[in-house]
Parts: structure tokens; sequence; C-alpha cells
């Protein structure tokens, strides 16, 4: 795990804060431990390196088996650099993951805390955005009043432990929310909510045409929050904590990525294979509330 480790950083260190994408490539939300569910997207998407890839961040957390999750996205990393783009979201931090799940389960696994650590290295090295041939803009949570641009994005600063407050914590923590025209705080103490009016600001100034981000639970696997669907919310986690009975989907980007339409999203169910529960030493759904 510490060669794996060092090897994915040395990687991801030569990426920029925004990772440029050509298409086609397939988007996925929100994975949060669900290591059956991972194989069974893989059996939906196709595999790698036929199919690239971008995982938005919440690899870990609330799941059982946020280590093999990990692990695995990682190993794919390493062996197609180029196939697969990882960005951070709101639970590759420290702070979170002591409370939800995946320091626990790095104790369990390994009776040591020494794999979370360097672990949670490789949060601080991760990518907070990528962007697709320019014009789909791939982000864990949402926008940021202080972060207008892309530009503006790629000059921040990311090798740390994700901030409490200001642009980082934005980008993944924040939700669009369809009752809002501009901006409102979030209860969920980092971000901010956003409405339509920044979210077509940003795509206007930015020569964006689709925002893609994960971080919220929508029952069907996606969701356009906005009348003229310019964001949509990309949930991958079927049967969310084993017990939430929602769909997942992925997001399949053409080559023609102007054209996206609803047969491009591929919507699964949970794996019927969830491995014994029973037999291991991982935290499981307590952490979900």
């Amino acid at each position: 795990m510490q060669q794996l480790c060092n090897k994915v950083r040395d990687i991801l260190a030569e990426e920029s804060t925004v990772v440029p994408v050509h298409s086609p490539v397939t988007l996925c939300g929100d994975i949060h431990g669900q290591f059956y569910d991972l194989l069974k997207l893989f059996e939906v998407g196709g595999p790698i390196p036929s199919t690239s890839y971008i995982f938005m961040g919440d690899f870990v957390d609330r799941g059982r088996y946020s280590l093999e999750t990990l692990t695995l996205l990682l190993l794919l990393k390493v062996k197609y650099p180029s196939k697969i783009t990882l960005t951070r979201g709101n639970h590759e931090s420290r702070q979170v993951t002591r409370v939800y799940g995946f320091y626990d389960e790095c104790l369990a696994k390994y009776q040591s805390s020494k794999v979370w650590e360097w672990c949670c290295t490789v949060f601080d090295y991760l990518p907070l955005a990528a962007i697709i041939d320019g014009s789909v803009f791939c982000v864990h949570g949402g926008l940021s009043p202080e972060l207008p641009s892309i530009d503006s994005i790629r000059t921040l600063f990311r090798l740390q432990e994700l901030p409490q407050t200001g642009g980082p914590c934005d980008l993944l923590w924040s939700d669009p929310d369809s009752q809002l025209d501009s901006w409102a705080i979030s209860p969920r103490g980092g971000g901010f909510l956003f409405g339509h009016l920044p979210t077509d600001a940003f795509c206007q100034n930015n020569g964006v045409d689709l925002i893609v981000r994960s971080h919220q639970l929508v029952d069907e696997g996606y969701n356009y929050p906005f009348v003229n669907k310019n964001l949509v919310t990309l949930w991958s986690a079927p049967n969310y904590c084993y017990r939430c009975g929602n769909k997942a989907a992925i997001l399949k980007v053409p080559e023609d990525r102007s054209d996206i339409k609803e047969s491009d999203f591929r919507i699964f169910l949970e794996n019927d294979d969830q491995g014994d529960a029973s037999h291991t030493a991982g935290p499981g759904s307590q952490y979900f509330l």
C-alpha cells in the first residue's frame, strides 16, 4: 500500500488542478466504499482501458469496502494513468474520514493507522476538477462565489488537507438548489447553495455546455435541478448504504459531447453479490447518519 500510494502520488503530481480530458469518456459519481457495486459499474460501463473514466470523488466512507474500492481505483490509475481520472471529493480528507468510517476500516483491516495516513497523502494530490474537451466541467460538489472562472480554479494550491472554507472547500461541498436564484449558506456547514444564475454565468463565461457533479443522492441515479439542463447531478452508489433503495447512474460522454442525450446515461442497480458482510472488518452502514 505504501508503494502504491507513493506511485499514485507521483502520477497525480504531474496532473493539473483541473485535468483536461478528451471524449469519449464515462463519468461516475460517488462510490462510498461499495466495492461490489464498483465492479458492477465496470460491467455496465465497459472495462478499462477500452473505456476511459472520470471518478468525481467520494471513493471512501460509509460503505463496507472503502479500502478495497480505493485500492482498485489506485491500481487502475497506476496501470492506465491516461484512461482513468480521479478527482477529489469532500470525503477525501483526514477530518471527514476520521468520522465516517475509512479511518476505522483501515485500523480494523491493517491494525495500524499507517495505511490511512498514506491514503490521505494521496487525497492531497487529487485534482479538484476535470474539463472534457473544454466544454463539460466535472467537479464533486459545485461552484464557488470566489471562483468565477476555470482559470481561477487552475491557480489554486491543492497539495494540502482540504480547508474548511474558501474556494477549494466550495468546489467539493456546494450544492445546486432549484428554489434559489443566486447564493445561500449551505446547511452542510461547508460550501454554498447556488441557483440557476451563478450556474448560467459560470457556463457562459467559461464556454461550458454542461456541469456534471455528484455529492447528492438522487433516487433515479441522475437529476437536472435547473430548467435549462446545464447542470446534472450524477450518483453512482446503488442502494446507498445498503438501505436507500436508489438507482445508480454513469454518464457516457460521446465524442459529439454537445448533444448529450438521456440515452447516454446508464442506469444500474446494486450487484447481487455484496460479499460476506458478516466476515468483513469494515464498519458497514453505521456511519450513514
